[in-house]
């Protein structure tokens, strides 16, 4: 398949306190994305996950290494546009992307700025709205509406910027579990049923699950880099570095050390459920 996000040997610091070395925050990353995949990238706060997120779409520029969109350097000014038309960033908090007092004119913020014709505009708002379920939204006002709701908002005004790839960074970290599934099944039925790409940073293991492939971060390096149910049943080696498995994982792994013969890696509730009972009845 094509690459959409391709990064060579990456490094990045922060600018240091006076009188102190950097402190890098990323280390010699080297990671390939497919078009059309879904992949989530898990880390506990400080492992560099949102850092890395922040060099899809150029908001940050590599200190060392390089990073490409769709073959394009990131570090050519001329070529930034195009970069972030590939690339949308969706942020932890929605109010910090939402700029006007109604949900259409924030949906159509985007493609304004990019220049697009108002009638090519008027019909991306509109299927970008219907794409997260907000289609009778539309002339609402969006302080009005549930964290879970602004976020599937901040969500289409990328979306009507019509991007090749989609970075969540965070985006779930502030909503309740309703606001999370909601946006949650947004993301994934833009990924099956639109073929947007969708890099999903986030330190809940149960929104890994799903994925196509889970990348795990410590310390500002790739650790781990596999299927969710290669990664997800690597239960000492996550608690090492600050994570705990998925709660079906942990359960599982719990009734092994307890002598029971049952499988890690049913993930899901239900399919959980059914190997313990298979296991019960044996």
């Amino acid at each position: 398949m094509t690459e959409i996000i391709k990064t060579k040997s990456l490094t990045f610091s922060y600018p240091p306190d006076e009188g102190k070395e950097p402190i890098p925050a990323l280390k010699e990353i080297d990671l390939s994305v497919e078009q059309g995949s879904f992949v989530v990238v898990l880390g506990h706060n400080g492992s560099g996950k949102s850092t890395l997120a922040k060099h899809m779409n150029a908001v940050l520029l590599p200190g060392g290494g390089k990073v490409w969109v769709s073959g394009m350097d990131t570090t050519d000014e001329n070529l930034l546009v195009e970069v972030r038309r590939q690339v949308g960033m969706v942020f932890q908090n929605p109010d910090n992307q939402i700029v006007a007092n109604v949900v259409e004119e924030d949906v159509a913020f985007g493609p304004e700025n990019l220049g697009v014709p108002t009638e090519e505009i008027q019909r991306r708002v509109a299927v970008a709205l219907k794409a997260v379920g907000m289609e009778e939204f539309t002339l609402h006002a969006p302080h009005h509406l549930s964290g879970g709701q602004k976020q599937r908002i901040a969500i289409a005004g990328v979306i009507a910027m019509e991007p090749a790839c989609i970075v969540l960074d965070e985006s779930t970290a502030m909503l309740d579990p309703l606001g999370r599934r909601d946006v949650l099944d947004t993301v994934r039925h833009l990924n099956r049923e639109k073929g947007i790409t969708i890099l999903l940073i986030t330190h809940h293991m149960e929104e890994a699950a799903t994925a196509d492939r889970v990348v795990v971060m410590d310390d500002g390096r790739i650790v781990m880099d596999g299927a969710p149910g290669e990664v997800l049943v690597r239960v000492e080696e996550l608690r090492k570095i600050g994570l705990a498995a998925p709660h079906t994982v942990e359960l599982l792994y719990g009734l092994r050390q307890d002598g029971f013969d049952v499988p890690l890696d049913a993930l899901d509730i239900r399919t959980c459920a059914d190997v313990i009972m298979t296991s019960l009845n044996k």
